[in-house]
């Protein structure tokens, strides 16, 4: 047997040793302590990431949701801190529900998993423009309300807008936005002139471009600039 074969082999049963037999040589109970390693490893970097998740399924079905991310996902990655987010790939390509499953599972997940990512990004603060560590966010379900108490079945009439960012102290912030504010957020984050923006997201609303409009407009923009979120430009 090849080298690469053996390893091969041995991937096998650390992934799925109730399915994969034995290799020559190594004892059921030399290698139990390599499967346990190894699952208890990604099983902590996972769990780590989606805590809420994790309580809302409960303990046997998180075990099983687990084993069987384990057992049949090929990361595309070696980096610890990149498992949630192939976590979160595996929940968008390779996971099948079960009875039971909330509806809401795959973005709540890409909820928690977005602070994780923003915590590690090397991203950095810019000198004027929209910040890349500002992620304006739409859902189905009210996701930064969800929990154990808290598991509605049916999503709301209207979408979730979030903005998520990372401001100069290093922190991880949340806050809700309307719908007007999101949009101008996407735009923005576009690199879309502010003027333009608003010009436009006024004409589209119905909304008279008139100085009440930019007053209020510039207090929100005033604000996200000392949450560190956006940046004026010279000409702003």
């Amino acid at each position: 047997m090849s080298s690469v074969q053996l390893q091969r082999d041995f991937a096998a049963r650390i992934r799925q040793p109730e399915a994969q037999p034995l290799l020559p040589g190594i004892s059921g109970e030399r290698m139990a302590i390599y499967e346990e390693l190894f699952f208890n490893n990604v099983a902590s970097l996972v769990g780590s990431a989606f805590p809420v998740l994790r309580r809302v399924l409960g303990g046997e079905r998180w075990q099983r949701l687990l084993r069987a991310f384990f057992a049949e996902h090929r990361a595309g990655t070696p980096y610890f801190l990149e498992i949630s987010q192939e976590f979160i790939a595996w929940l968008q390509q390779g996971y099948r529900a079960e009875p039971g499953d909330p509806a809401f599972m795959l973005e709540l997940a890409h909820y928690e998993w977005v602070e994780l990512a923003l915590d590690v990004s090397d991203a950095k603060l810019p000198e004027c423009g929209w910040s890349p560590l500002a992620w304006p966010l739409a859902y189905r379900w009210p996701v930064q309300m969800l929990g154990v108490d808290h598991c509605p079945t049916q999503p709301p009439a209207e979408p979730t807008c979030l903005l998520v960012w990372r401001d100069g102290q290093d922190k991880v912030r949340f806050m809700q936005l309307t719908p007007f504010a999101y949009q101008l957020a996407l735009r923005l984050q576009a690199g879309e002139p502010t003027m333009q923006a608003l010009q436009s997201l006024a004409g589209a609303h119905g909304l008279a471009a008139d100085s009440g409009y930019f007053d209020n407009a510039r207090a929100l923009l005033d604000d996200w600039q000392a949450r560190d979120i956006w940046f004026p430009y010279s000409e702003d």
